[in-house]
């Protein structure tokens, strides 16, 4: 009988854009839980409406662009897109019911039990309406601009921009439809008033439409309705080497915010003629048109004036890196260090940089850059060793999305400090986060090695989860030098000729074909009836030959188990294809940051960090760089706190993160 195929069940693959509502759903679910503080929840709110923002300037236009291209296709293809963009209408809808009853059945009971009164969807109290007129008229008309809309008028709205459509009939009887800006760009969202009854906090948005009959003093007020259009965010950039990618990078950005539009968001009270009337006169007809509440923008929530301990998650102060030497680079030529921040303090970091600025021995730097803090000490400490002699090489990748601006900033501080700016080709984003200080020893040249999951960013350190290694090791600093080489010239076609790599895993050389190599180890071991497993943490999973060969290892009976905070298009617990495998998503009181990968190799555990998710842009279209955990007290310290996420459910109240907490702080006092 001739030998057929398992015919596996479908989808094989999740669809990425729905895999990421999920992950927003799960950030909806965080601050729907019992054990998560008030402030906390409110902070979830407003990172789901941030998340989402960014959705429909970032994907929703790949979306568009993919109804295009399937104009030209099947009728198979075009009834593909549509589902996809149902499928993502419905879960947005269905989520956005979710955030309303939390904010209004949750969080606002709560706050008003702690004479917190934060005014939403109802009249303001007497008690505070004359303050609030006199702030409107001292500070908000300050930034208030109205605009009458006809056929004529020549009105472009900002992105994600609030606006109101404002309804009036003049003293000759006729109806005119105004817009009014609602500055909250320009000055804060909300307005706070303690008195002997509590703080009060009003929305700007209310006081202005309490206030129209001042905007409007001869003219009958018929209703203000709430608006708001987001635009496309992709930067797209000519593989043109005459014009520099700072120029080009410049010229896009300022014209960033006149993106077409992806969605229009509109107050549900709003009329149907009114919405026709801004859909034909704004040319909104390629956009998302969705049915929201009176107000928009909620991801300010996170700046709402409400200081509160008893309402917020207890504070976790950053644990020290101690050592007995009298320099942090005298400690690391001795042994290995590993950083996990926010759990640790960043302050290591910080004077991993400052040493190499000053200290007499160091000659060269190497820094990659792809997100700097808006005030960066590690820019600055690289400044002062430009300053003090040090050759000083930044590798800054301009490409950074909503880090653009940031980063050409910086990119033009630092050279005219005398440091050499390499920036990266617009085909190919640099997202490594390495570095390399080198350093003269009698008459050899040793050099240290920083390696990292996550950005050279102090500001994000503070609530990112990530995993900095600072080493000597010379394996691993002989090939950073390599790969610092590499983004020196940036010459992608001749890379393969020229370099090689047996530690590290660089995308661009080794890294696909690596993992690809140490699951295919896995796999083999397993059918030898050998010790086998694969255990891996990223951000987002999609990349279909990884996936595949999971797939693969599942089927060989390798035990997987993934922590995937993000997109994950791999589906788990399918027999014949993934029942081998199981996902789990985290998210606590920090974002989960750090890639980590661990392959059992018969008991010979083999540990790998670094910067690459397993997306196609990582894989395909940056330089990303892994590197091997050698020292074996770090390997089992990590080893150990992927554990407890894999085991959170069987906790309490207390969740992994909490419990890495404990488990470094027990470190640092023993």
């Amino acid at each position: 009988m001739p030998h057929t195929d398992t015919i596996l069940p479908v989808p094989f693959y999740r669809n990425r854009d729905i895999s990421w509502l999920e992950f927003n759903g799960r950030v909806l679910a965080e601050a729907a839980s019992e054990n998560t503080p008030l402030l906390e929840k409110v902070k979830f709110l407003s990172i789901y409406s941030s998340n989402l923002d960014e959705f429909y300037r970032v994907r929703i236009p790949a979306l568009m662009a993919l109804k295009k291209l399937t104009g030209k296709k099947t009728e198979t293809d075009r009834k593909v897109y549509k589902k996809i963009l149902k499928d993502i209408n419905e879960k947005v809808y269905e989520q956005q019911q979710q955030f309303g009853k939390l904010l209004k059945q949750e969080v606002l009971p709560v706050l008003e039990a702690n004479n917190i009164h934060l005014i939403y969807d109802k009249p303001f109290p007497d008690e505070v309406r004359q303050e609030a007129r006199d702030y409107f008229f001292t500070r908000i008309l300050t930034y208030l601009k109205r605009m009458e809309l006809n056929a004529d008028t020549d009105f472009f709205s900002e992105n994600n921009k609030l606006y109101y459509m404002v309804s009036v009939t003049d003293t000759e009887g006729t109806e005119c439809l105004h817009i009014i800006n609602i500055p909250s760009g320009e000055m804060p969202r909300f307005f706070s008033i303690n008195n002997e009854n509590g703080q009060y906090i009003l929305f700007i948005d209310d006081i202005i439409k309490e206030n129209l009959d001042a905007v409007f003093p001869d003219a009958v007020i018929n209703g203000a309705y709430t608006f708001k259009i987001t635009r496309d965010a992709a930067l797209e950039f000519d593989d043109d080497y005459e014009e520099g990618l700072a120029a080009q990078m410049e010229k896009k950005i300022a014209k960033r915010d006149f993106g077409i539009a992806t969605r229009f968001l509109y107050d549900y009270a709003m009329p149907e003629e009114y919405l026709k009337v801004l859909i034909e006169l704004l040319q909104l007809k390629g956009a998302n048109v969705i049915k929201g509440r009176s107000h928009h923008n909620l991801k300010d929530l996170a700046e709402l004036p409400v200081k509160n301990s008893v309402l917020e998650y207890p504070k976790w102060s950053a644990l020290p890196f101690v050592f007995e030497e009298r320099s942090l680079f005298e400690h690391i030529q001795k042994e290995d260090v590993m950083i996990h921040t926010p759990f640790r303090s960043y302050d290591t970091v910080l004077r991993f940089f400052n040493e190499a600025a000053i200290h007499n021995d160091v000659e060269e730097i190497y820094v990659t850059v792809y997100r700097m803090a808006q005030d960066s000490r590690i820019a600055n400490a690289l400044i002062s060793a430009a300053g003090n002699g040090k050759n000083v090489t930044v590798i800054v990748e301009l490409k950074a999305r909503f880090d653009e601006s940031n980063n050409l900033r910086w990119s033009r501080k630092l050279s005219e400090a005398g440091v050499t700016i390499i920036h990266s080709v617009p085909s190919l984003k640099i997202h490594a986060k390495i570095a390399l200080v080198k350093f003269r020893k009698g008459y050899k040249i040793k050099a240290l090695g920083l390696l990292a999951t996550g950005n050279l960013n102090e500001t994000t350190a503070r609530f990112y989860t990530d995993h900095i290694l600072l080493t000597s090791n010379v394996d691993l600093t002989r090939e950073l030098r390599h790969v610092f080489k590499f983004l020196s010239l940036m010459k992608k076609r001749e890379a393969k000729d020229f370099y090689e790599f047996r530690h590290l895993l660089v995308a661009q050389f080794n890294l696909r074909d690596r993992f690809l190599a140490l699951i295919d180890r896995e796999i083999d071991n397993a059918k030898k009836g050998l010790q086998s497993g694969i255990t891996i943490k990223l951000n987002n999973l999609e990349e279909q030959v990884l996936i595949d060969k999971l797939y693969e290892a599942s089927n060989a009976g390798v035990k997987i188990n993934l922590l995937v905070r993000g997109i994950c298009c791999l589906v788990p617990g399918i027999e014949g294809q993934s029942e081998n495998i199981t996902v789990k998503r985290i998210v606590d009181r920090y974002l989960e940051h750090g890639r980590i990968f661990i392959f059992s190799n018969n008991g010979d555990v083999e540990v790998y960090l670094g910067s690459a998710d397993w997306m196609n842009r990582n894989i395909y279209r940056r330089v990303e760089v892994c590197f091997p955990v050698y020292d074996a007290r770090i390997k089992d310290e990590l080893i150990h706190l992927v554990n407890l996420q894999l085991r959170e459910e069987s906790f309490d109240v207390k969740r992994s993160q909490e419990k890495i907490y404990e488990f470094l702080k027990d470190e640092v006092t023993h």
